[in-house]
């Protein structure tokens, strides 16, 4: 099958063609239609970020696409399905602390490399095979829309850590970093779970207006920091509690707002990938 092919870091990608892969049992092969491509996807393959990754290689985390073939403990899944394939794949034999790798960007561990030589390639090829588990139905679909639902496996990141912090409906939830790739999309995602109020620090007002451009029933609280003298941070934010959406400056929102202030009873999670960076949420 063709793919492409990071044969060493600093290298560019090159298509070749790289063997079919082989089903087993626990397994499925899926026809991939589109994969997403990460925005510091660069420093991965130049290995800026020095994540575990034993080359030759196929990258691309993650895939919209269609069953191909299903192994013999597959009891629901069909070929043609529609399906994502979840690059998070995990060890079966500890559940409560698995060994993780995401197939085709990094690994953690000893552990997550012994994952990433059995599921070695990524979505940059023609088929990819996934656990059983990481093929997740789609139902039916247009194949012009397929490039679109890559975005659920962003979205997917932030909402695993509002659930960590067990977020409530109509609760506030603050986004550091709001204006980043997974930070935006943790945006959407709070208010798709029901958050009374996000609000999105961040420093480039450009990147606070589009932000807030989606959401018709939120405005854009888009201010630099005022001087000594100039108004307060309650007051330069300007918006109401009834603001579903506040944005803008952290100097600008407030020590209340950008959460330096937490009330008792808050919830703060921090996050990290597989790269073995500490992950915690506490209530």
């Amino acid at each position: 099958m063709k793919a492409a092919l990071l044969a060493a870091f600093g290298s560019p990608l090159a298509v070749g063609t790289v063997p079919d892969p082989i089903l087993g049992t626990g397994e499925v092969i899926v026809d991939v239609v589109a994969a997403p491509v990460l925005s510091y996807a660069n420093e991965v393959f130049s290995g800026a970020r020095q994540y575990l990754l034993e080359l030759p290689l196929v990258p691309g985390a993650g895939a919209i696409g269609r069953v191909r073939a299903v192994g013999p403990d597959a009891t629901q899944l069909i070929v043609g399905d529609w399906v994502f394939c979840d690059p998070t794949v995990r060890s079966r034999d500890d559940a409560l602390s698995p060994d993780i790798t995401l197939q085709g960007l990094s690994a953690r561990g000893e552990g997550g490399l012994r994952l990433q030589r059995h599921f070695r390639h990524g979505s940059f090829a023609e088929r990819m095979m996934v656990p059983t588990e990481n093929a997740i139905r789609l139902g039916a679909l247009d194949a012009a829309e397929a490039a679109r639902w890559c975005a659920l496996g962003t979205l997917l990141v932030p909402y695993g850590g509002l659930l960590a912090a067990q977020v409530q409906a109509g609760e506030t939830v603050l986004i550091s970093g709001a204006t980043g790739t997974f930070g935006s999309a943790g945006v959407a995602v709070a208010l798709a779970m029901g958050a009374g109020c996000v609000i999105a620090p961040g420093r480039n007002e450009a990147v606070l207006a589009d932000l807030a451009t989606p959401f018709r029933f939120a405005r854009a609280n888009c201010h630099a920091p005022r001087r000594r003298g100039g108004r307060s941070g309650a007051d330069a934010a300007s918006g109401t509690r009834a603001d579903r959406l506040r944005v803008g400056h952290p100097a600008a929102l407030g020590e209340h707002d950008t959460g330096t202030g937490r009330h008792h009873g808050g919830a703060a999670l921090r996050a990290g990938g597989a790269d073995g960076r500490r992950r915690d949420a506490g209530r």
